[in-house]
């Protein structure tokens, strides 16, 4: 186990959590993973943005992934609010940390903005973020869907995951669900004042860019894009770069958040 790195138990239930010390002086960072991730499969990104903006880092996996618990109850179209609504406060006020900087990755981006609407934060890295369902995201889910049923990613998974199945069909079966092509943020994202940092790769094979373009049409705060040479993981696969962006972009962020 690496240092640093736990469990936490919640209302319902516990969960694996990654805590790595930075400045006191600096609002920390909180991950949200992707919707297969996990502390794990952030595969030392954490570890990473932590050494280049010297900041406490916190990743943590959710519920049903990684080393945590079995979600407390069944997932719906609605999960991303309830993570972003319910689970998220919850564990923020376990670990002390008012007005945090989150950075979210795909779903976990979601959440992040969710959060951001309603409450308030220093800022936010959204990495590859859905705010509307469109078609080519569907088509890669259903794609996912049969790999993991005709190849080795469930054994793959298991490396990662306590019960892959129900990390894998947690988060498939909602993104496949007959009322998720009308889910949507769009509506939330106007009420987010904090700056934030949109990073998508260019040839990100679950969404196209028109997802940053919503977003920077409807909130009311500074933003910031960058767009990376790579698919939907830019954290994976261009991990110096998106350190480096966040890390540029946290540093003209105020000590305090204010």
């Amino acid at each position: 186990m690496q240092d640093g790195q736990g469990r936490r138990v919640l209302s319902g239930g516990e969960i694996e959590l990654l805590d790595l010390p930075g400045s006191a002086e600096q609002r920390p960072l909180v991950l949200l993973h992707e919707g297969l991730g996990s502390v794990g499969l952030w595969r030392g990104f954490p570890e990473r943005l932590a050494a280049a903006t010297r900041r406490r880092t916190i990743a943590f996996s959710r519920y049903g992934h990684g080393q945590s618990d079995p979600p407390p109850k069944p997932r719906t179209p609605t999960f991303m609010h309830e993570e972003a609504l319910e689970v998220l406060p919850e564990l923020l006020t376990h670990l002390n940390i008012d007005r945090p900087i989150l950075v979210g990755h795909s779903d976990g981006a979601s959440i992040a903005l969710i959060y951001a609407a309603h409450h308030p934060v220093t800022a936010v890295v959204a990495i590859a973020p859905h705010v509307f369902v469109e078609d080519i995201c569907l088509a890669e889910i259903r794609q996912t869907k049969e790999t993991f049923e005709t190849t080795d990613l469930r054994d793959r998974m298991a490396r990662h995951h306590r019960d892959p199945d129900a990390a894998f069909y947690g988060w498939n079966d909602v993104w496949l669900h007959p009322e998720f092509p009308h889910w949507s943020i769009e509506d939330e994202l106007a009420a987010i004042q904090a700056p934030l940092l949109l990073i998508q790769g260019t040839d990100d094979q679950y969404g196209t860019l028109a997802q940053l373009d919503s977003i920077e049409q409807r909130a009311k705060s500074p933003i910031t894009r960058v767009h990376l040479d790579c698919q939907h993981s830019p954290p994976i696969e261009l991990p110096g770069q998106t350190a480096e962006a966040i890390a540029r972009f946290t540093s003209a962020l105020p000590p305090s958040g204010t």
